[in-house]
Order: C-alpha cells, then structure tokens, then sequence
C-alpha cells in the first residue's frame, strides 16, 4: 500500500511539473521526496529552460531528433558523403524547432555545438584528420549539466581514419558543459548500429550511455 501511495502522488508530481510552464515543484517535504523519487528513476531532469524547473521524460519522448539527412544512408553505404547535410543547417533545423526566446539562447551555443568539429578530430589522432567524416545529431535529453536549450544533447558520429567503409568510427554525446560520453566503434557499420541505439534510447541521461558501451568522461 505504501509504495501505492508514493506511486499515485509521484503521478501527481509529474502532471504538476508538464502544467507548469517553468516545470515548478512545490517546496514542501511531500512534493520534494516524490521529486527525488523521480529523479533517481530518471522519470524527470532538470530544464536547460527554467532555473529551478524540471522536465518530464514522457514529455521529451514527443520531440524530435536532429541529424544531417541521408546519415542511415550514408552509414549503411548506400549514399556519399557529399549527399549529408552540412552541420549548420541541421543546428538550423533544431534552432527552428523552439519556442523565440529560446531560439535566442540556442544561437549562442552555435559556435560550440558547430565548431566542435576540429577539437574532436585532433583529440581522436585520426589519420587524414582534414577529411575525415564528422557529421552532428542532437537528441533530446540531459547529462550531469543541463543540455541545451529545449532539453537537447548534442554529438557528433566521426571518421578516426582515411578508410570510411573499414577504419575506426567514434560516436561522442555532450551536455551543454563538460559532461561527454564516447564510444569507439571498429566500422562504419558497427557505427551505423550503435547511431541507432542511440537515437532509439532518446530521451536519456548521459550516464544511460553506460549500458550500451560508452565511457563516460
């Protein structure tokens, strides 16, 4: 009965934080408990939109993902490289997806989520690093930071060598700070696979990554 009880009202917590517009929870003992039940079930994080607020996992369940177009084409070597859309246009795409104020804010982590390119291809030492493929997704989601704006995680699936078809792949996932989870992949087609476990386990949490082989950083 008990356990009854602290399920009824923790569905009551997660009505009251999606018919809030800053995802509020109340600060008695009653409703704070039944937030950290929440929590640690990761049924809810907190917003990247509203200091203080929370967002439910259902309701990030109906946003949508980010990705170039024809990646699952590309990756499964059935398009070329030429044919991905480039990864301004996909943070665009996101961008668009929100409400204006947060369009605004978004924008400024333009330069990071776009620009992250040449910092992850030095870091990986990939062989003919300059043309090496590296291609951006945001996912909704958290980590041990908020995310971006809208509750996304951003990454990147990237070429580690020359050889796109048979050399290394890896698959990086960051928060809005410094929270990242990575995974090295031995080709093109284990990162096809592994690209869409991820993006079929949308929303998680960072740490989530764990269990389908990330290394947490």
């Amino acid at each position: 009965m008990p356990n009854d009880a602290h399920a009824q009202f923790d569905q009551t917590v997660l009505d009251l934080i999606e018919c809030s517009p800053a995802g509020a929870v109340p600060h008695t003992p009653t409703h704070q408990d039944a937030l950290g039940r929440l929590r640690a079930t990761h049924q809810v994080y907190p917003s990247a939109d509203f200091k203080n607020g929370y967002v439910t996992v259902r309701s990030l369940s109906a946003k949508r993902s980010f990705y170039a177009g024809k990646l699952h084409a590309f990756l499964a070597g059935e398009a070329d490289v030429a044919e991905l859309e480039g990864d301004g246009d996909v943070f665009g795409r996101y961008v668009r997806s929100l409400p204006p104020l947060a369009q605004a804010r978004a924008e400024d982590h333009r330069a990071t989520v776009v620009g992250r390119r040449l910092h992850h291809r030095t870091k990986q030492g990939a062989e003919g690093a300059s043309e090496a493929v590296q291609a951006l997704f945001l996912l909704p989601g958290s980590g041990a930071h908020a995310g971006l704006p809208g509750n996304y995680l951003y990454g990147s699936i990237l070429q580690t060598c020359a050889d796109a078809a048979a050399g290394g792949w890896a698959i990086l996932v960051h928060d809005v700070e410094n929270g990242t989870a990575s995974c090295e992949l031995g080709n093109r087609a284990e990162a096809a696979a592994k690209f869409q476990d991820v993006a079929a386990s949308a929303p998680f949490l960072l740490v989530e990554l764990a269990e389908l082989g990330f290394r947490l950083n």
